[in-house]
């Protein structure tokens, strides 16, 4: 007999069908998160030019609901994969390194969604030219590089699911997210959500999808933070409600859950992970 030849599954041994499992899950493991990064680069360039430009498409019909549940869909679906018990949930199907991978894939289909089914108003609220467009434009563009900057400052690669995949890869466990505020966020607790602002407000053309937009991200992104300070007084416990009444959310305001808050006595530290 040909000693090459495969012997069916059931005649291998529990050890060889464990180690073609193995390196079937790491083969699958990595394909994923490649085509993620791959994924990711692709919803990051189109991000860039539709909130530059506009809509991919010239299509005028039925903008209003369309857009609009385009964007509450994108919100809804981004904020669901942050809740913990969402991620508790999942985790029975989703290994851990994979999860910030995962999340990572829901939020670029439903950008890319947004973006290629996106249609347009022939209505325009405003539309800046010469000095005014420049500097417009120009805040856009340091819009950007601050939203890269707040990003790299709280590790990009767990918010593409980089890092996690790149320790799984090694065999390793994944670090532990320390938190240790620096550079931006030691003047303001949510610079990535103001930064995303700054995206979606600095255009020089302001049709009325695009204020849709502007009003729907807005509100979801000051909802967004104050579910972040949530989530992360969970997670981090006493040390983050420390910062809360050191720091506050956004510049200037001075008042409610964005403001910097009081320290809440007998308050139960929670150390977990982040």
């Amino acid at each position: 007999m040909d000693a090459s030849i495969t012997l069916p599954e059931q005649e291998r041994s529990p050890h060889e069908l464990s180690v073609a499992e193995s390196r079937l899950n790491r083969t699958l493991g990595i394909a994923y998160a490649f085509g993620n990064q791959v994924l990711f680069i692709i919803t990051v360039w189109n991000l860039f030019w539709f909130l530059r430009d506009g809509a991919m498409t010239s299509a005028k019909d039925h903008w209003l609901i369309r857009d609009c549940t385009l964007a509450v869909f994108f919100a809804i679906s981004h904020s669901v994969m942050l809740v913990p018990k969402t991620r508790k949930f999942l985790g029975k199907w989703i290994p851990s390194a994979f999860y910030d991978s995962t999340f990572c894939v829901v939020t670029c289909i439903s950008l890319l969604a947004l973006f290629f089914g996106w249609r347009t108003s022939e209505t325009v609220l405003w539309h800046a030219s010469g000095s005014i467009e420049t500097i417009i434009r120009l805040c856009f563009y340091i819009s950007w590089g601050a939203l890269l900057y707040s990003l790299a400052l709280t590790g990009l690669g767990y918010q593409n699911g980089w890092t996690p995949f790149y320790h799984w890869l090694r065999r390793e466990k994944s670090p532990r997210r320390e938190f240790k505020p620096r550079g931006a966020y030691k003047l303001i607790r949510h610079p990535v959500y103001l930064s995303f602002l700054g995206l979606v407000w600095f255009t020089p053309r302001m049709s009325l999808d695009h204020a849709a937009l502007t009003v729907i991200w807005t509100a979801y992104i000051f909802y967004g933070s104050f579910l972040k300070d949530r989530r992360l007084e969970h997670f981090i416990g006493e040390p983050y409600r420390q910062y809360e009444s050191r720091v506050s959310g956004y510049p200037l305001v001075p008042l409610g859950p964005l403001s910097k808050k009081a320290i809440r006595i007998n308050a139960s530290p929670t150390e977990t992970r982040q």
